[in-house]
């Protein structure tokens, strides 16, 4: 009998239809309803700017002008608060199941115009219409729908304490969930009594300055949030105002240091949700299928542009060589193109600065020695795009091991024992996600343990739960937002009064 020749797994037979069925375009046809002029929400009323300046609202997708956008000096920023410290007299004394039918009304309202939102997101920031329409959308409506019904239950957040409002909340977001980061960081603040001063990001502004409408249909109070818009000057007042009580902010790290050099000695509260560079990391027991899936979901996910992205796969060196051949295999189906089309798995980088990073950090890769791999996608001629890419033969030392680089970019590395992995792993100076993958439950508590991460995702990646806490360690940041733990951080606690 002869001997059966042996074919390792990445040999395998995989089909290849090549261009025999290409997808037809499936172009999302819902209007955004997009102003040409925005004007500032302050108060409970949309107003001028008091600089009288603009900036244009340029859309990934095409370079093209979106709308103008109003920049907010001190003066407006100051308007802003003192329109919040005299809401919040009224509204922290507000019984809680009345809160929390503001917040209710909210989040239903989100839905029933979630599709003119998913459409306006997507323009204004690039990511693809799917992830838009079934993340975005339905994840900011769930946090409006989990705080409102904790907003007549705070007595029960911590026991035998009383959660009381702060005041006025500075809030600054970022660009990459411009609505998720929005809920993230209103329906907490609202449920436990405070009024709101936020700052959207400058290149996505719009999807916030839409949400005032939501608030005026709603029948919110005037003054209990406030939206003010434009760029660095405009965040450093609202983060610096004298009448903030806490400053909530999701960013860079950078940027995160500036914030808490600044509020140093003053007495406001202050949570940071900063940058990452997240190892996801597979072992030779893991379920393979499971796991490309995880990987690439882990990194290209809103291309790229999540603070806990999966960047640096760390894979035992046993299934190194058949991680990769799958991994290259599964990066030839992706679709890479307008964000609009329903089809597209990889949509536009947010800006032409951001694009201009990336492909920096791209360069320096090659020029350090690691191989480089992407898909040979037709990028399209207009807008901010970026092919998705992985790099191996990474090593620790290399910039692309070590720098956030929040584009659709993967660094591999191989480990071989669990010690080797937590080490690679925890080399960073960031703390915020990690992910890990085996059929071994004790390895998963083990390597949950051992990481220095704020969350551990086991056998999956990107889940994310309004009642489960999300936040980092080290340059990470601090505190934490979702769940009691993120209530806590928007509360004092003083004792209860059992009295009542």
């Amino acid at each position: 009998m002869p001997a059966k020749s042996p074919r390792s797994k990445s040999q395998a037979r995989e089909l290849l239809f090549g261009d025999l069925w290409e997808f037809d375009p499936a172009p999302e046809s819902a209007p955004a309803f997009i102003d040409d002029r925005y004007r500032l929400f302050i108060d409970g009323k949309h107003s001028a700017p008091r600089s009288k300046k603009y900036f244009d609202s340029i859309s990934p997708r095409d370079g093209k002008k979106l709308a103008e956008i109003p920049v907010a000096n001190a003066a407006d920023v100051d308007a802003a608060y003192q329109a919040a410290a005299k809401a919040f007299k009224s509204w922290s004394k507000l019984p809680g199941a009345e809160r929390g039918k503001y917040l209710f009304r909210i989040a239903r309202l989100l839905q029933d115009r979630s599709r003119e939102f998913a459409v306006a997101e997507t323009l204004d920031g690039g990511k693809p219409i799917k992830e838009s329409r079934d993340f975005d959308l339905p994840m900011a409506a769930a946090h409006f729908f989990y705080h409102a019904g904790w907003a007549d239950k705070l007595d029960y957040v911590a026991p035998g304490r009383r959660l009381n409002p702060l005041g006025v909340i500075g809030q600054v977001i970022p660009w990459n969930f411009p609505l998720l980061m929005l809920a993230w960081k209103i329906a907490p603040a609202l449920a436990t009594g405070n009024t709101v001063v936020l700052k959207p990001a400058e290149t996505t502004s719009i999807t916030a300055l839409k949400f005032a409408t939501l608030l005026e249909q709603a029948g919110l109070p005037p003054g209990v949030v406030n939206i003010v818009t434009g760029a660095g000057e405009t965040g450093a007042a609202v983060v610096n105002h004298p009448l903030a009580a806490k400053i909530a902010f999701t960013g860079s790290t950078e940027v995160g240091k500036i914030i808490q050099r600044s509020l140093a000695g003053t007495g406001k509260k202050l949570t940071l949700e900063l940058g990452g560079k997240a190892a996801n990391i597979v072992f030779d027991d893991a379920p393979l299928d499971q796991a490309v899936e995880g990987i690439i979901n882990g990194i290209f996910f809103n291309q790229g542009h999540v603070c806990c992205a999966g960047s640096r796969l760390l894979v035992q060196e046993g299934i190194e060589t058949e991680i990769i051949a799958r991994l290259k295999r599964r990066l030839a189906t992706l679709r890479t193109g307008d964000p609009l089309d329903k089809n597209t798995d990889i949509g536009a980088i947010n800006s032409a600065e951001q694009l201009g990073r990336i492909r920096e950090l791209v360069q320096s890769g090659i020029d350090e020695g690691a191989e480089i791999h992407q898909s040979s996608c037709q990028l399209p001629k207009q807008g901010f795009y970026h092919a998705p890419t992985l790099f191996t033969g990474v090593a620790q030392s290399h910039r692309i091991a070590r720098e956030e680089i929040f584009g659709p970019v993967l660094s591999i590395m191989s480990f071989r024992t669990p010690e080797e992995a937590i080490e690679k792993a925890n080399n960073t100076c960031y703390g915020l996600s990690a992910g890990v993958w085996t059929d071994k439950g004790s390895k998963i508590l083990m390597m949950a343990s051992r990481l220095k991460a704020g969350v551990v995702w086991a056998n999956t990646y990107n889940k994310f739960d309004p009642s489960s806490p999300f936040g980092g360690y080290k340059e990470s940041g601090f505190g934490r937002e979702g769940g009691k733990h993120g209530l806590l951080d928007y509360a004092s606690l003083a004792p209860l009064d059992i009295t009542r």
